[in-house]
């Protein structure tokens, strides 16, 4: 077989994959206050059957990875888990979500285990807005951590910022302005009200259109742009004029982008999620660690993935919280 391909035709050559389910944060559109009970730590994959997983589905035709959480920092020795992707021939791009705090510490080891880039969730550029939206008494500088990213090579650096009315969207145009002098990927996604999350509704989301109409306001027409090469994704990208960075927006609320999805998720304790908000999982930690090959449970998987989401209806596959499955 040449590629992985879904009932709708779809390559998909994208695995986000979960090493756990724990975060240093409670995001308020991510994480309920009290968290979530834990998966208990026999269930979790560990790094070799993580890289098991990875050396099977490679020679189907997957090309990228992504390595998220929760907050994927907080498992130790994440370097190690890195150096073994990158051992996987056919693996083209490794990427990492992280909300930042250890960047600083940890962006060097990384990126020498092979490590290529870095999306960092940055909901706002204040140290008290941060510790109130994170909902933990920190004092944390998202610059500097994105700053540490760069000076150790991972490129391209992507913002990640869920703009909520009322609660962040006064800062879209701080972050704007940092691409002006610094070549990052600013985006700005739509708030996603899902499970016990919605206590943060449909007027907190604020469209992307008007994001975009807010900063060509403030700066100046915007200019439609490629993006980054590397790991461009959903959004749609747009540029200042004389800026050396970008801005892009993604739009899970407004304008859908199911038909060009190339992707699926391995959850940390080891089961296929073909849709971030679908209800279709498949097991692939009870073949994995019997030694039975993965490749018909993932066809059966793909043969299954839905056409589209359900958000818009509030049909969430059963998550509770996107911290289950990294976003």
């Amino acid at each position: 077989m040449t590629g992985l391909r879904d009932q709708f035709g779809r390559t998909i050559e994208y695995l986000r994959i979960s090493v756990t389910d724990r975060c240093n944060f409670r995001c308020s559109y991510c994480m309920p206050v009290e968290g979530l009970p834990w998966l208990p730590k026999s269930d979790i994959l560990s790094y070799e059957e993580i890289a098991e997983v990875v050396r099977q589905l490679a020679p189907l035709g997957l090309r990228r990875i992504r390595i998220t959480g929760g907050e994927p920092t907080i498992r130790p020795q994440l370097s190690t888990l890195v150096r073994m992707l990158r051992g996987v021939p056919a693996v083209e791009d490794i990427a990492l979500s992280t909300n930042g705090v250890r960047l600083p510490e940890l962006a060097r080891e990384l990126a020498d285990a092979g490590l290529d880039r870095v999306n960092m969730s940055s909901d706002s550029l204040r140290p008290d807005r941060i510790a109130s939206i994170a909902r933990r008494d920190l004092r944390f500088d998202p610059v500097i951590a994105a700053d540490a990213a760069q000076a150790a090579g991972l490129s391209p650096i992507k913002l990640n910022v869920v703009v909520m009315r009322g609660i962040n969207d006064d800062e879209v145009l701080d972050y704007a302005r940092l691409t002006l002098d610094r070549p990052w990927h600013v985006r700005f996604i739509e708030l996603m009200p899902v499970g016990e999350m919605a206590m943060l509704s449909d007027d907190h989301v604020v469209p992307s259109d008007e994001v975009l109409r807010r900063i060509a306001a403030a700066f100046g027409p915007l200019e439609a742009v490629a993006g980054p090469a590397r790991g461009n994704g959903p959004a749609a990208y747009h540029r200042l004029a004389g800026a050396v960075g970008s801005i892009g927006v993604i739009t899970p609320m407004t304008h859908t982008y199911c038909g060009s999805c190339n992707r699926v998720r391995l959850t940390a304790d080891g089961r296929l999620r073909t849709c971030l908000f679908g209800d279709h999982e498949v097991d692939l930690r009870t073949p994995l660690r019997a030694g039975v090959p993965l490749e018909p449970f993932v066809h059966r998987a793909l043969a299954e993935k839905p056409e589209a989401h359900a958000l818009l209806a509030r049909r969430v596959g059963g998550l509770r919280a996107l911290s289950q499955v990294g976003g």
